[in-house]
């Protein structure tokens, strides 16, 4: 899959939601779709950084995009109601969602962390990703088949010290996806559920957990992007419960 081409239509006519869309990986994602044909639907916390995006995919005379500012850490049932019934009424249906919006929290030791932050950090990580599938699975089922990608992390499979809540919502995310998976697989076999561990990526969240390190020595989110087009396109209808690494 590192390696994989994806056909350049890939993702034509499918309809796709990126969390944290403004930035990082979601903004390549968002892109990397729209440029396989996918209508994306842009949901981050920044207006600002959604339009530019949206702009970029206009500019490439992409499929049109959809913007949905949201803060994922003040969001409660009813936005994720509203946002389900916005896409039904405009869309019909969804093809996929990828789970990318996260926080990192603070790199701090567990025993003395912020209690406060921690629960900042898994509203944001895990429980909204509950919430938008909660919300979303209908419009899931109605399409042909469905990828939802979920985005794990090393620290997710094994901790390591000082990583905190951020280690501990991954974890909680190698879990949700195991369990949707697995669940889906009985209810809606159409839907396949998966997570990827993007590795070190020239990204900023990298960048405040690592600010020694020299950002060119590591591969851009452009470079890892085989991988978000292989799970989310008809090449892996076979593939679900996996945890799989970009890098």
């Amino acid at each position: 899959m590192l390696d994989y081409q994806a056909p350049s239509q890939l993702l034509k006519d499918k309809v796709i939601l990126v969390t944290g869309a403004g930035d990082g990986i979601g903004k390549a994602a968002a892109i990397t779709y729209a440029k396989h044909g996918a209508t994306i639907i842009l949901l981050g916390r920044t207006t600002k950084k959604l339009e530019a995006v949206y702009d970029y995919i206009e500019k490439q005379h992409y499929p049109q995009a959809a913007i949905v500012p949201l803060n994922l850490d003040g969001a409660a049932e009813h936005d994720y109601i509203e946002l389900a019934n916005t896409i039904e009424s405009e869309f019909g249906h969804l093809d996929g969602i990828l789970h990318n919006a996260s926080l990192l929290g603070d790199r701090a030791p567990i025993a003395t962390y912020d209690p406060t932050l921690f629960e900042q950090v898994m509203r944001v990580n895990v429980t909204s990703q509950l919430m938008l599938n909660q919300a979303l699975l209908p419009l899931l089922q109605k399409a042909e088949n469905a990828s939802i990608i979920f985005t794990t992390s090393g620290v997710g499979r094994k901790a390591k010290a000082n990583w905190g809540a951020y280690a501990v919502s991954k974890f909680a995310t190698e879990a949700m996806m195991q369990l949707f998976s697995s669940e889906l697989a009985e209810l809606s076999p159409s839907i396949r559920t998966n997570a990827i561990n993007p590795g070190a990526t020239r990204t900023n969240m990298r960048a405040n957990a690592y600010p020694d390190e020299d950002p060119n020595t590591l591969p851009t989110a452009d470079d890892i992007m085989p991988i978000y087009l292989y799970l989310m396109g008809k090449d892996s209808l076979a593939v679900n419960g996996q945890s799989l690494d970009a890098q």
